[in-house]
């Protein structure tokens, strides 16, 4: 269990976690003078912006927010930044952002993919960064953007924030592992591949790791905030999954996580990638966590479609709906959530009713029945992530962690339950910002290690653990004629 602190300690125990997702950011702080303890400082609303055809995030809007919650967390012995992965700002010579960053959902690079896998190979691609396609994937991003060839460094969302906290550049390796153009097995850029692409050298800033110096508040910055001068800011596991996953509180190897907000993070964590043609066919990556360990999983398309749903819903309560869908039908309509038309934003229940009908079901008739249909598709796609994960890396599981804002759904938990055969641990909900918080607290020196972590995060938020129920057969069923 995690040793008591001293009075010395206790002093400097305040870190401040900046936790950007992709619905909503916050800035949340963790006091770890006696065990830990997590409190929102300030939470605000994340969403983009369409201008002139393209999809953009409001990223100044995003800093200005950062900024008020880091006045309103107080004095803090470090700052950490992390957020969803994939999307950068460009700079130019003198350091000012072009343009505002563009959103991983727009279009642009649409057929990019495809692209390069014919040009470079897909077995080459996969061979270097271990990386999942997806087609908004940095890489494909950069390719498509006519910004890239005039810019001068590129920073990953977390980076951006934090050279305008600081005034230094760099790329922490966890995120930067997201972009297909990092060597999976060094975790360091992958030269060679960025020749080939015709990608600028200069554009890829010297690597960090989680637990290293971003640097420290700039002046201004800190008179803003009513902070001394120089407080760090510390490269913490800046992909918002990095940090959830160091936070799952795990007590052992065998286990699987999910890590459930607008998107399903669903894998293990292993001591190295797997390469093999089978992993490359199911589209598992490799991506880099802390202490050296990848994370081993799929992307599945999460809760984005029930947010999206709720979205053509003005009005709805939530929670008066996941009431009545568990009254709904089991089964009656299920589909793949990957689907490619669920990515984009706009009418959902359409789309979904469209996806039914299209595999011969009939589609839901009520939105109790379209939350129904959404979170055992959820369920669904949760299952083959967590049992291929396990086939292709060898690795047991006995449990399943499901860990962010997914794990105070009840019943999506309890369908994972059931979809999987395995008990499911949901919690703690504020995973990100514990894990972001925690790696400060070990650079610190007031935590010694991911064990110690995890035992931290365990208790900090409630747990709760959900028995399969069932014979699952119906799950298997529904599996083979969908997946």
């Amino acid at each position: 269990m995690p040793r008591s602190l001293t009075r010395t300690a206790a002093a400097r125990s305040r870190f401040a976690a900046v936790d950007l997702g992709a619905s909503s950011g916050r800035v949340m702080v963790a006091d770890l003078s006696d065990g830990l303890t997590l409190t929102e400082a300030h939470r605000f609303p994340n969403g983009p912006v369409r201008v002139a055809g393209r999809l953009h995030w409001d990223v100044l809007g995003l800093y200005r927010e950062v900024l008020r919650g880091l006045s309103a967390a107080g004095p803090v012995a470090s700052v950490g930044v992390d957020s969803w992965a994939v999307d950068y700002g460009l700079l130019d010579g003198r350091g000012a952002l072009i343009g505002n960053p563009v959103h991983y959902r727009d279009e642009r690079t649409a057929g990019v993919a495809e692209r390069v896998a014919r040009e470079l190979g897909a077995e080459t691609l996969y061979d270097v960064s271990g990386l999942q396609v997806l087609p908004f994937n940095t890489v494909y991003q950069l390719l498509s953007d006519p910004d890239a060839a005039r810019a001068e460094t590129m920073l990953l969302i977390p980076d951006l924030l934090g050279y305008w906290l600081t005034g230094q550049r760099g790329a922490e390796v966890t995120n930067a592992s997201t972009t297909g153009l990092l060597d999976v097995r060094t975790r360091q850029w992958a030269w060679p591949l960025i020749e080939r692409l015709g990608l600028p050298a200069r554009l890829f800033p010297t690597l960090r790791g989680p637990g290293e110096p971003v640097g420290g508040l700039r002046g201004d910055v800190a008179a803003e905030l009513g902070l001394a001068a120089g407080v760090p800011v510390t490269a913490v596991a800046s992909h918002d999954t990095a940090s959830a996953v160091a936070a799952v509180p795990a007590s052992g190897p065998a286990f699987a996580y999910i890590s459930c907000g607008t998107w399903s993070l669903a894998g293990v964590e292993l001591p190295g990638p797997v390469l093999t043609p089978a992993s490359r066919a199911a589209n598992f990556t490799n991506e880099a966590g802390v202490d050296g360990t990848v994370r081993y999983l799929r992307n599945v398309m999460g809760l984005w479609l029930l947010q999206e749903c709720l979205r053509a819903w003005p009005g709805s309560d939530l929670a008066d709906l996941l009431k009545a869908a568990e009254a709904e039908r089991p089964f009656a309509a299920v589909v793949n959530p990957d689907e490619p038309a669920f990515l984009p934003p706009g009418d959902m229940p359409g789309r979904i009713a469209a996806e039914c009908r299209r595999t011969g079901q009939e589609p839901p008739s009520s939105p109790p029945a379209f939350v129904r249909c959404v979170l055992e598709s959820l369920a669904l796609g949760h299952r083959r992530a967590v049992r291929q994960a396990a086939e292709l890396s060898g690795r047991d599981v006995e449990v399943v962690h499901l860990v962010g804002g997914g794990s105070r759904n009840e019943l999506l938990c309890r369908l994972t339950a059931d979809a999987c055969g395995l008990p499911v641990v949901a919690g703690p909900a504020e995973a990100t910002a514990l894990g972001n918080v925690l790696v400060q607290a070990r650079a610190a020196g007031l935590v010694s290690g991911l064990a110690e972590m995890r035992a931290l995060a365990a208790t900090a938020q409630p747990l709760r653990v959900f028995e399969p129920s069932g014979d699952g057969h119906a799950w298997d069923e529904i599996s083979a004629r969908l997946l």
